[in-house]
């Protein structure tokens, strides 16, 4: 389903299929509304991400001011350098509506650890947005989006979730 680029929605750009799962897990959550969310094709790898950010979803953000995008990324446990990286191609006028997020390694070890899939996986994520307990975000190959978790959920629960 396509969202309304005229009403406050959220874009998510997968760098991978492991990734794509998380955000299809998310887009399970009962809470979630989905017309306000669009999980985006995959990237093909975190440069792309960055390059696909860059030629096209800078342009989109300018135009539809309502809009948010989360680029869902593997951190390849270069949390920092990843994130300066990208932080340095998001314009100062549009960063409030922008959220790298990722899991510090890749996502298999998450899985493997909890014990389901990736899609289920991302089902516990988003109810704990929606319900603003920590849940599955305090594992430690999650805790470092912290930051970024907590901006995310400020700036759309109010349209994101019923």
């Amino acid at each position: 389903m396509s969202v309304n680029n005229y009403k406050p929605h959220l874009l998510v750009l997968p760098e991978d299929e492991a990734n794509r799962q998380l955000a299809n897990g998310f887009l399970q959550d009962f809470s979630l509304n989905l017309r306000c969310i669009q999980v985006l094709p995959i990237a093909g790898g975190w440069g792309k991400v960055l390059d696909s950010f860059e030629d096209f979803h800078v342009t989109g953000l300018k135009k539809y001011p309502l809009r948010h995008l989360v680029l869902l990324i593997d951190f390849d446990d270069r949390v920092e350098d990843r994130t300066a990286h990208f932080r340095a191609s998001f314009p100062a006028d549009m960063n409030e509506r922008i959220y790298l997020l990722g899991t510090r390694g890749e996502p298999e070890p998450l899985r493997k650890d909890c014990g389901c899939s990736l899609e289920k996986i991302g089902e516990h994520l988003a109810n704990a947005c929606a319900t603003g307990e920590p849940g599955l975000w305090q594992h430690e190959l999650l805790q470092h989006n912290h930051a970024e978790l907590t901006r995310l959920v400020a700036n759309v629960k109010p349209f994101l979730f019923k």
